[in-house]
């Protein structure tokens, strides 16, 4: 290996070096989830290999990776002494490390394989994880780790990062001072720093959205997909790209490294269920991540650190990317009646899919 590379094993002991009295604990917790995610790495590659040529098997390769996955973290990490319990996408509630073990000063919350249905056809894939502070009752054994523990708003954050599984391994993090992203060189077996303080772009000609929810949308981001749409004719006067992945680490990624908007607004079809995004571990950890990168990330109304989780599963609306364009949505969001009428699909009478008006023959 040149001498010039850096490792994640390097790196995160260098952050240690920088806060005097560290213990070290913190940096073998990263590293050991990293460990996880290069095991998970390899499991995805084998697609449907994985279970093949059992009859007694119903999952789909998806849904069979969605539960090795998430045992490959578990087997992983609550080992370690570094964590007192765990959440996790698969599990109805909190995984307590158990009392026989030493228990450490973290909780770690994951969803093992983000857009795992993606796997069922070959898309990009990913691992998303947030690292929080145990409370002080479960550090002196007064309290059990549980649910309530999770409960933090994503401000109280010490870590985040996700792992990228596509034509190469990519593993991005932030500890609070920028973003920095590694690729998995198999060669030798670690994570190499390839995209050091990653930055995202203050404005952006392009954003990800389902198109087929539109019918759903509120007002506010319907004004403002048509204003995308309307391209250089319209009021933003240049025109945008569209595109929709459905796996929430490849659009982040996209964003980190080329710019963007991600749009998974909230939506009307169930009042009970605004948001589609998990909270702990999915929003706040992709927004902890894109801050740092000067980005933004909102629910349209409010900044999604500063959500107060109500529940471990909890999910919001979620729109992030470049800052100006988040603003932008939630200004919007705080003026719902003023912009354009809408009395037709936006995708049905915009250049998308039919000519300009002054493109038409008669």
């Amino acid at each position: 290996m040149p001498d010039g590379l850096k490792t994640l094993t390097r790196y995160t002991i260098e952050e240690e070096h920088r806060h005097p009295g560290s213990s070290g604990e913190f940096s073998a917790l990263v590293n050991v989830v990293a460990t996880a995610t290069k095991i998970i790495a390899n499991q995805v590659t084998r697609g449907a290999i994985i279970g093949s040529g059992r009859d007694d098997e119903p999952l789909s390769v998806s849904g069979r990776l969605d539960a090795l996955t998430d045992e490959i973290m578990v087997a992983q990490t609550q080992w370690t002494g570094h964590l007192s319990g765990l959440l996790s996408e698969q599990r109805a509630t909190a995984l307590p490390v158990p009392a026989t073990q030493r228990r450490g000063k973290y909780l770690l919350a994951y969803d093992a394989l983000d857009g795992s249905s993606n796997i069922d056809v070959n898309l990009p894939v990913g691992s998303i994880f947030s690292i929080l502070r145990a409370p002080q009752e479960v550090l002196t054994g007064t309290a059990e780790p549980g649910d309530a523990d999770f409960l933090q708003p994503g401000v109280q954050q010490v870590c985040a990062g996700f792992t990228l599984y596509g034509p190469a391994t990519m593993l991005v993090l932030t500890t609070g001072s920028g973003v920095d992203g590694f690729t998995l060189d198999r060669e030798i077996g670690a994570f190499v720093l390839t995209h050091p303080h990653m930055r995202i772009p203050d404005d952006t000609s392009g954003f990800a959205i389902n198109a087929a929810n539109e019918r759903f949308w509120e007002r506010p981001v319907r004004r403002y997909v048509q204003e995308c749409l309307e391209g250089v004719d319209g009021p933003r006067g240049r025109d945008f790209n569209m595109r929709w992945v459905a796996s929430l680490v490849a659009d982040t990624f996209h964003i980190l490294t080329r710019g963007g908007m991600y749009l998974y607004p909230r939506d009307t079809r169930n009042p009970a269920r605004p948001g589609r995004v998990s909270l702990l571990y999915g929003a706040n950890p992709i927004a902890f991540i894109v801050e740092q990168a000067g980005g933004a990330a909102t629910t349209g109304h409010d900044r999604v650190m500063k959500v107060s989780p109500a529940e471990v599963h909890q999910r919001v609306p979620f729109i992030f990317g470049s800052r100006n364009e988040v603003l932008r949505i939630e200004r919007y969001h705080s003026e719902p009646d003023a912009g354009p009428s809408f009395d037709s699909s936006l995708f049905g009478s915009r250049s998308l899919f039919r000519p300009a008006k002054h493109d038409q023959r008669t």
